[in-house]
Parts: structure tokens; sequence; C-alpha cells
């Protein structure tokens, strides 16, 4: 299985049960069967965890809590040439930070990006991007 970064918008379709949660499920299946598990940046986690706060309040905490506990999917750590790559992008871009550390991480390790982010359409050029939706 090739390698796989998932920004905070996939993760989220998939704990709100919206478009695209089915695709993100069968990456799910798939990174458990292959005991290969999908990667997301610790600044994506921690906007999945901002916008759960803000919609469920602490039982969207915890659920979203759980689910990290109960799925193949690993926190990527904010390291220093990350944060160069990052900032880069986010300069070019005119990106959010959380966008800009995803878009580095898939770069940096050469893997493919889930999202369900429209404005990430520029960069196709630049990473594959695999979009999840109806």
């Amino acid at each position: 299985m090739r390698t796989i970064v998932v920004d905070a918008s996939a993760v989220l379709a998939f704990l709100f049960d919206e478009p695209g949660a089915e695709q993100l499920e069968a990456l799910l299946h798939q990174a458990a069967e292959a005991d290969k598990p999908l990667l997301i940046t610790a600044a994506n986690w921690t906007e999945v965890l901002c916008h759960m706060q803000r919609k469920r309040g602490e039982e969207g905490v915890t659920s979203a809590k759980s689910f990290l506990r109960t799925i193949p999917v690993e926190i990527a750590e904010l390291d220093s040439p990350l944060a160069e790559a990052a900032a880069e992008l986010q300069f070019q871009h005119g990106f959010g930070l959380a966008r800009a550390f995803a878009v580095a991480l898939a770069k940096s390790r050469k893997a493919e990006l889930v999202t369900a982010d429209a404005a990430l359409k520029p960069l196709e050029k630049l990473i594959k991007i695999s979009w999840i939706s109806d």
C-alpha cells in the first residue's frame, strides 16, 4: 500500500459521516490490512480536535480521541524541516498553517494526500491528491 496522508477535512468528513466518509473508511480498512497506518500531521489533528470541540463540545473531543485509538492513523510530529517546507508553501500559496503542513508532509514522504479541501486543487502538479466526495 502506498503512503497516504490525510488532512483534517478527510477525518472530519468521516467523523461527521459526510460525503467521502465511505472512501476514508475503505482506506482505513486497507491500511489495517496492510499494517501501514495513514498519516496526519499534528497540526491537522489539532484542527480536528478544535472543530470537534466547536461542533460537539467535550463529547466531540472524546469521540475523536477514541477514533484515533481504534484506527490505523499515526500522528506525524512537526520538526524543523517540515516546518520550513510548510512555511514556504504557506508563503507561496497563502494557505493556512494546517493545510500547509499536510501538503509539506505529503511532499516530504512522497505520499498521496487524501482531502476534501478544494483549495488544494492548484497543487495537483506538486503532489498526488485524491479527492473524497459523494
